[in-house]
């Protein structure tokens, strides 16, 4: 369990809400607590992220942090399940997503930040933070978050799909492999634009919101050391075991 704060007493409201959530074996009040106590950073609130922000203020998370530049767009619909029609062309992605959270939520404080991760303003982004989740498309944006969450001890939740395949891993710093151990640099094929349905994102927001909930509450196993990647057009899931570079540039010396 990440949180070390006090918790605070829920209210009948809560326990109302959260009462099923409760009922998990090993969860209880005292896990409900503290993802009301934790921050959680979600990197791009598109495909991946609105779903990864949707599953964790229905769980309760007391706090978060939103980063996305841009307005919507019509392409993000089929996708963005935090977007609106209404707002294409006209509403920034990120306060589009915290007007819906906040309709779901109204107890979540959430901090919108309508710029993309960079070297520039992660430490910024990533201030009082209990985990990271990143559903950045970019390897710039991505290895700013990993280099700051090795940097200060965060756990950070790496997640990303094309087509119809994703996959994921859960990073401790000092104690599992970091993003550049697995991608020392920026694949050249990488492409900004690249197809996907938006039921793939779904899939892997949702395992990504579950490692998120496991590592604040303490239940369960996080997906560590390990990098899960999934076909879902033949339905075949594969785990791979992944280990530390020796002399990786940014996690060698922790």
């Amino acid at each position: 369990m990440l949180s070390c704060v006090e918790p605070i007493e829920l209210t009948e409201e809560e326990r109302a809400i959260y009462q099923w959530q409760m009922w998990v074996p090993g969860f209880g009040e005292q896990g409900q607590q503290a993802l009301r106590n934790a921050t959680v950073l979600i990197s791009r609130v598109g495909g991946l992220g609105s779903v990864v922000a949707y599953e964790l203020a229905a769980a309760g998370v007391g706090r978060m942090v939103l980063a996305h530049a841009g307005s919507i767009k019509y392409s993000d619909l089929n996708r963005q399940l935090l977007m609106t029609y209404d707002g294409v062309g006209v509403t920034e992605r990120v306060y589009s997503a915290e007007q819906r959270l906040k309709q779901l939520n109204p107890r979540l404080e959430i901090v919108s930040y309508p710029e993309n991760a960079n070297m520039n303003n992660i430490s910024k982004l990533m201030d009082g933070v209990d985990v990271v989740i990143d559903c950045a498309p970019l390897f710039q944006e991505r290895f700013a978050m990993n280099q700051e969450a090795v940097k200060h001890d965060i756990p950070l939740i790496e997640c990303a799909m094309y087509s119809m395949e994703a996959q994921i891993t859960t990073i401790i710093p000092g104690k599992t492999p970091c993003l550049s151990c697995i991608y020392p640099v920026e694949p050249p094929q990488w492409k900004r634009e690249f197809p996907v349905i938006g039921a793939t994102s779904g899939t892997v927001g949702c395992m990504a919101a579950m490692e998120a909930i496991k590592l604040i509450t303490g239940i369960g196993s996080p997906l560590t050391n390990t990098l899960l990647t999934m076909d879902l057009a033949s339905m075949e899931f594969k785990r791979w075991q992944l280990q530390r570079r020796a002399n990786c540039d940014v996690c060698s010396i922790k």
